[in-house]
């Protein structure tokens, strides 16, 4: 059984062949270039990006999984959340081909398929349920109660900006590029001092699972600007010190919020998902903790895993032709 898997929602143009439960190709495409000159995506840029390059990455994985088109048994397609243009892009060409080949097309959904990226080079067995899982990302900070493979309910999430969100702006505060997250990690490793607490750590009402990064996006606004007047412009140290402040105050907040999800609920499994999950800082506290509080935690196997990739898609889809839910 051959899947042909499209990953459709944002600026990356992705695409793999599975055999089965095995990768025969992937190929992804990214427009983070074209993109940091405005410091984020604009989504009819990155629809257009997406039909420049969808049928060159589409000839790759072909060419070198050595599978034919015809070949193919199932589809499998990003169909929402997501950026309207991107998403339009890409369903516009599997539902053409599942047409023309007469081959049944999975529409997969974004966030479902992100948590499942856990299940990448995993055995189904590896998760333990029910799980808390902590989605982290430019636009999605949610808690979910993963009861089964196929039950999910969403039990909070986030009242204003994400902590990927929060990311970019505050590396856009600091002129150092999109996507925030992975430049302010960097930073902040060069940072050698005492953790000294400048921002707040914002977790709301006592015992609320609800994320709030607004105040701490706004917080470190004010200490650039405090800064800046008083040296004109950031210094590489007021880069780093703020990098490391900010960091650790989201890896703060993100933490207390699983372990107190996971105590509500008396769970003692967590999973962490999507793009921010990478982040070394974040799964080191998590695990730290977890261990030392015998909690069962995993978060994708491979960085790649955790960025929109057209791996996921396939896994979700493969998951749901085993259980017969295609």
């Amino acid at each position: 059984m051959y899947i042909l898997a499209f990953e459709t929602s944002c600026d990356d143009t992705s695409i793999a062949i599975f055999e089965n439960n095995k990768l025969i190709a992937l190929d992804t495409k990214s427009q983070i270039k074209e993109h940091n000159i405005t410091s984020g995506v604009v989504p009819e840029v990155a629809a257009r990006l997406h039909a420049n390059n969808i049928f060159s990455v589409l000839e790759n994985v072909l060419k070198s999984s050595g599978i034919k088109l015809e070949d193919i048994n199932y589809i499998a397609c990003t169909e929402t959340p997501g950026l309207i243009p991107s998403l339009l892009v890409w369903l516009s060409v599997a539902k053409t081909i599942s047409k023309l080949l007469n081959k049944p097309l999975l529409l997969i959904n974004h966030i479902e398929a992100h948590i499942f990226s856990n299940l990448l080079e995993r055995d189904e067995k590896d998760l333990i349920f029910p799980s808390i899982c902590l989605t982290v990302s430019g636009g999605h900070n949610e808690l979910y109660l993963w009861k089964s493979l196929f039950d999910m309910e969403l039990i909070w999430e986030t009242l204003d900006d994400s902590a990927g969100e929060a990311f970019d702006k505050v590396s856009k505060m600091m002129w150092l590029g999109y996507p925030g997250w992975p430049v302010i990690s960097r930073l902040a490793t060069e940072y050698k001092w005492d953790f000294k607490w400048i921002f707040p750590t914002v977790l709301l009402e006592k015992n609320s699972l609800d994320f709030s990064f607004s105040w701490l996006k706004s917080a470190v606004k004010r200490e650039v600007d405090e800064r800046i007047k008083k040296t004109w412009a950031l210094t590489e140290q007021d880069k780093i010190e703020i990098a490391y402040e900010f960091e650790n105050t989201v890896v703060k907040i993100l933490k207390t919020k699983i372990f107190l999800a996971a105590e509500k609920y008396n769970i003692k499994s967590l999973v962490l998902a999507w793009w921010v999950s990478a982040n070394d800082n974040l799964k080191l506290e998590i695990s730290k903790q977890a261990k030392s509080q015998h909690y069962n935690f995993i978060y994708p196997t491979k960085n790649i895993y955790s960025q929109d990739n057209a791996a996921m898609v396939w896994i979700l889809a493969y998951y749901k032709i085993k259980n017969n839910l295609n």
